[in-house]
């Protein structure tokens, strides 16, 4: 085939109305072309090479630049370079081609969490097969650990243990990785959603005269109710104290403000030396450069809009949209320009992809690139 006739098979290819036994003939021509070069590539590199370049056919104008390994080279020379409209059919000393590369999509995070037990044995939950029976803590196995057909943690307490004795309390935490969420129920019947990037330590079963247990990251509570032995989540320098009720709990090492929202019943919660008791829809923020305990009115769907597999945004500023995203697709947020002023209401859900996220976020006027696992945000 002379090089007319070639250059318009290659035109034909990029249309898609290449015929089957036209196609055959740009294979031939394609293989003797690479077989008989300089660089003597075996069966298996040309074959490797001529995949590759199919596969980034057919070109688009919007293009970055990508060097081709010395062992494709032969194929670089006769690309068909379309986002430019011209053809090489020349081999270049140091081959490059331009190609359009689709964005490897980032998937939503999901059911992951690591329990820790009280002998410091960890088992990853997402290996546990449902119904299975995790672990047995205790001296004489007094707490059965399993795993319901729904995944979540239960703490089952053997009623033939003796309940006189008042042994101490042993301790299990449960863990999330970035991009995971968990959900446990404790020895007293309390429902703990735990959201990603989080912990709580707790007893195996509670002993004493208190239910106490610690978090770091973020959580949901639905305590079970016990007038005679109150609830109590530290983190930090925070105590909640509960009877039984619902509330939400934000504290990350790595944010500035512990927020605690109530959504039914009371909570009381101290700071340092300050005290405050919660209404349903109120929400404390606390903090070091905070004088006191500040109360204010919010949004309790969106505050726990995680909880129910939805980001959901009242308000938000751009960053703390991007913490959550950060936490949840393991991604990296760079920041170029100032973004201070932007604002978000509405959300999606939780289980889409990132890019079907960033386009929700897209209609507020702002720009994002994504670079590997990275995002770079433009206002």
């Amino acid at each position: 085939m002379n090089e007319t006739e070639i250059l318009a098979l290659l035109k034909q290819y990029r249309k898609g109305t290449l015929s089957h036994e036209d196609k055959d003939k740009l294979d031939s021509w394609y293989l003797h072309q690479a077989s008989t070069s300089n660089l003597q590539l075996s069966e298996h590199e040309l074959q490797d090479s001529y995949e590759l370049l199919k596969s980034k056919l057919p070109l688009q104008q919007e293009t970055k630049v990508i060097r081709i390994w010395p062992r494709v080279a032969v194929a670089a020379s006769i690309a068909l370079v379309l986002g430019t409209g011209l053809f090489y059919l020349t081999k270049p000393k140091q081959p490059v081609i331009q190609v359009v590369e689709k964005p490897q999509e980032i998937a939503p995070g999901g059911n992951r969490g690591i329990l820790t037990l009280s002998n410091g044995k960890q088992i990853i939950l997402a290996d546990i097969s449902a119904k299975d029976t995790i672990a047995k803590e205790g001296e004489e196995d007094e707490v059965t650990i399993k795993m319901g057909a729904n995944g979540v943690i239960t703490y089952i307490i053997n009623p033939n243990a003796d309940a006189s004795k008042d042994d101490a309390d042993s301790f299990n935490t449960l863990s999330t990785p970035t991009g995971g969420q968990y959900n446990i129920v404790l020895a007293d019947g309390t429902k703990v959603y735990l959201n990603t990037v989080s912990s709580i330590k707790y007893p195996t079963q509670f002993n004493g005269n208190q239910r106490v247990v610690e978090l770091e990251g973020e959580a949901y509570f639905e305590v079970a109710k016990n007038k005679n032995k109150p609830f109590i989540v530290k983190s930090g320098a925070q105590s909640i104290e509960v009877l039984g009720t619902h509330f939400n709990v934000h504290a990350y090492n790595n944010e500035p403000v512990i927020k605690t929202t109530l959504l039914e019943g009371s909570v009381a919660v101290t700071y340092k030396n300050q005290k405050a008791i919660l209404k349903p829809g109120e929400q404390s923020n606390v903090a070091d450069n905070l004088n006191k305990i500040k109360i204010k009115e919010v949004d309790t769907e969106a505050t726990i809009a995680w909880k129910n597999g939805r980001f959901k945004f009242d308000n938000a500023d751009l960053k703390t949209v991007m913490k959550q995203l950060e936490r949840w697709y393991g991604i990296k947020v760079e920041y170029r320009g100032d973004v201070s002023d932007v604002r978000f209401n509405g959300g999606t859900f939780m289980n889409k992809n990132l890019s079907e996220v960033l386009k929700v976020l897209e209609l507020s006027n702002i720009k994002f690139k994504v670079e590997g696992k990275t995002i770079i945000v433009y206002p």
